[in-house]
């Protein structure tokens, strides 16, 4: 009965963590369509510490647990690669790319963490979870592409540094372990991120004039549902996946957006679009698929 039961189970457990791993890039789809509808404009490094330095006090003050030993210098630089360089990159991109540019870029996250896991940590990902990785880039290429999408270099440098920053974030978490909970470990690095950004975004923006309700709604969702919620959930999902079979769940970053602006702004897709999504979807489940029977 074991030799049945013990399969089953580990199945069942391993789909549980895949499912609350995904929510964490699915609430960051959402991220476009807070920003262009409830908060400030032009104030990406506003955004980026009220995302960040709101809910890490929030927990740090919940958690009343600090590092200890080398997880002092470990907690600040997995803080910086999480969240205080990663933030203000991916915000800087998305003032100066479209999203499809953007989403298109961060795609190839899969394909960073697989060759950073190679060289790190002597992972060797399965032919056919690369293959999907690939399939994912493309279906999110044809998902977001215009043929008016502006090419910017800046830009596009910080959402690749972005990726490749956030890629080698998971893969040292992976390498380094956890020595608390996952939520106890997010509000270490967000409390790092946010106090690295908040005298940043006081010298280069200033204090804001006014702030509407509307804008504390969003920086309360971004914070509370995107960033505290979701990364506690992200890092306990680099606990227990591999690297690669993590990161291919941000494929769900572009389709959640996608239905987002379908649902909330009222956008439309084309016939090429569909199949970009339908694509995406697919390398999505058949890299889980996949990587589970490695």
């Amino acid at each position: 009965m074991s030799t049945i039961t013990a399969p089953r189970v580990q199945s069942t457990r391993r789909a549980s963590d895949l499912v609350l791993a995904a929510l964490a890039p699915a609430s960051w789809g959402t991220t476009y369509v807070v920003t262009t509808t409830l908060l400030p404009p032009d104030r990406p490094l506003l955004a980026a510490t009220m995302r960040a330095l709101p809910a890490g006090l929030v927990l740090l003050a919940f958690a009343r647990r600090l590092p200890k030993g080398s997880w002092w210098w470990k907690s600040a630089v997995l803080g910086m690669l999480n969240f205080g360089a990663f933030f203000p990159l991916i915000f800087f991109a998305a003032y100066r790319l479209p999203g499809g540019v953007a989403s298109t870029i961060g795609s190839v996250q899969p394909l960073v963490v697989a060759l950073l896991s190679l060289v790190v940590l002597q992972v060797r990902p399965a032919r056919a979870v690369l293959l999907s990785a690939l399939a994912g880039t493309g279906g999110v290429a044809l998902l977001t592409l215009t043929s008016a999408a502006r090419l910017d270099p800046l830009g596009i440098a910080a959402s690749l540094i972005a990726t490749s920053l956030m890629a080698t974030a998971i893969v040292l978490a992976k390498k380094w372990g956890r020595p608390e909970s996952p939520l106890v470990m997010t509000g270490w690095q967000l409390t790092v991120g946010g106090v690295v950004l908040l005298p940043l975004a006081l010298l280069v923006e200033g204090v804001p004039a006014a702030i509407t309700g509307t804008n504390l709604l969003g920086f309360a969702y971004l914070g509370i549902v995107g960033t505290a919620l979701a990364y506690a959930l992200w890092f306990r999902g680099i606990d227990r996946l591999a690297p690669t079979s993590l990161s291919l769940l941000g494929l769900t970053n572009p389709l959640v957006a996608t239905l987002a602006g379908l649902l909330i702004l009222g956008q439309t897709l084309t016939g090429w679009q569909l199949v970009g999504f339908a694509l995406a979807l697919g390398a999505l489940v058949a890299g889980q698929a996949l990587g589970s029977r490695k």
